[in-house]
């Protein structure tokens, strides 16, 4: 199994450079390999082809026009992460996805009931806590994407370190949450 993605691997990476040079062969052979199980990650995601559709051209519009700059280690996952920002981008963009900061403005809307009240403290306190459980680092680039609303791109800037970091950061933190989390925001979720 290690020596088939090990092949993949540096098929991937010839193809990458093949392409890197001009070959639109190349960037053909990368698109008939990786289109549809790209697509149907967006499809399952998203419930919707015309839009699946849309975010996987980009990606491969995207691959082709900056094929000459992009630093790419690792092909599949390169591809797979864009599908999942440009979902998480489109779904934000639609307003299908209730950012964090909503999801508080909501349960503050909703404090006509006593129970809302006291499940927006404990909310409150059980996720300042789980905050406080990352790392100094990650606590400050957690709060600035979230609470503060920056992009990644202006994390980095600000904090004078590689946009590839703050994204390392931000997945650790969210993996680290929701694992503490799960249950806790399942029942309190499912309350409204």
């Amino acid at each position: 199994m290690i020596r088939i993605e090990g092949n993949q691997k540096a098929e991937d990476h010839l193809l990458l450079l093949s392409m890197k040079n001009g070959s639109s062969i190349a960037f053909d052979t990368i698109y008939e390999k990786y289109w549809e199980k790209l697509y149907n990650q967006a499809y399952k995601r998203l419930n919707d082809e015309d839009y699946a559709k849309d975010i996987i051209q980009d990606i491969f519009l995207q691959l082709w026009q900056r094929r000459e700059e992009l630093q790419i280690d690792h092909l599949q996952t390169y591809l797979y992460t864009s599908v999942r920002n440009n979902v998480f981008k489109y779904l934000e963009k639609e307003q299908k996805y209730t950012p964090v900061t909503t999801l508080l403005e909501q349960l503050s809307a909703a404090g006509e009931k006593a129970d809302a009240l006291v499940l927006r403290k404990e909310f409150m306190v059980r996720f300042e806590a789980l905050v406080r459980t990352l790392t100094p680092s990650q606590q400050e680039i957690f709060r600035m994407r979230f609470y503060e609303d920056l992009c990644t791109l202006e994390i980095a800037e600000r904090l004078s370190i590689t946009r590839k970091t703050v994204q390392n950061q931000l997945h650790r933190s969210i993996a680290q949450l929701r694992h503490s989390f799960g249950l806790f925001m399942y029942l309190l979720l499912s309350n409204f």
